[in-house]
């Protein structure tokens, strides 16, 4: 693996994390929540250092080649994102609203974070489909495996920059405008809702 292929697969790799998806939605609707910016984006991360693990071991391809764990994968994870959707629904955050208690709260707020990326099949085919294109197979001066964790590792490295980012930018610019707010967290919800509809969607009409 050379620094050419490092700078384009950093280059691929922020291009897609800068799309908004769930893990935006959710980062967003934390900081307007008045919790930790960086124990959510924490979660986040470490659902994708599960990813990582995975195709470092092989075991990625496997879930990939079983159709019914596939399935059951996306199907947990949509029903999960639906659920913490609706939930920012039908309660949308506005600055200044009470923040939760400090550990308990920093707990759940790490965990949900990780089951939103753990348990998203998107991750999982990110690795399978994109991050393979960068790997030397042959003469390449490092294992397949190593190369695969040190592109995990880039991968995690620019998800905690952007979503720190985001988060931190809508805690600032919205600190003041709690009707934009509201709406943002509103939207954020709605993208949960939708993103996990069509996972779901999507998933069982390949059955």
């Amino acid at each position: 693996m050379n620094s050419g292929l490092l700078l384009s697969f950093l280059a691929v790799d922020l291009l897609l994390v800068c799309v908004p998806g769930a893990d935006w939605a959710y980062v967003i609707a934390a900081a307007l929540r008045g919790r930790r910016v960086p124990r959510a984006v924490a979660g986040l991360v470490c659902g994708y250092a599960l990813h990582t693990v995975l195709a470092t071991a092989g075991l990625a391809v496997l879930v990939a080649g079983s159709p019914r764990l596939l399935t059951a994968l996306t199907v947990v994870g949509a029903g999960y994102l639906l659920w913490l959707g609706w939930g920012v629904l039908r309660r949308p955050a506005v600055p200044g609203a009470a923040r939760e208690a400090a550990d308990g709260g920093d707990d759940r707020l790490f965990l949900r974070g990780a089951t939103i990326s753990g348990l998203n099949p998107k991750g999982l085919l990110l690795y399978l489909s994109v991050l393979p294109q960068f790997l030397t197979l042959r003469g390449g001066h490092l294992p397949v495996p190593v190369q695969t964790a040190a592109l995990g590792l880039l991968h995690m490295a620019c998800c905690a920059a952007v979503y720190l980012t985001v988060g931190l930018l809508a805690r600032v610019l919205l600190a003041a405008r709690p009707v934009a707010a509201r709406a943002v967290t509103r939207t954020s919800g709605a993208a949960m809702l939708g993103i996990g509809a069509f996972l779901l969607v999507e998933r069982l009409a390949t059955l």
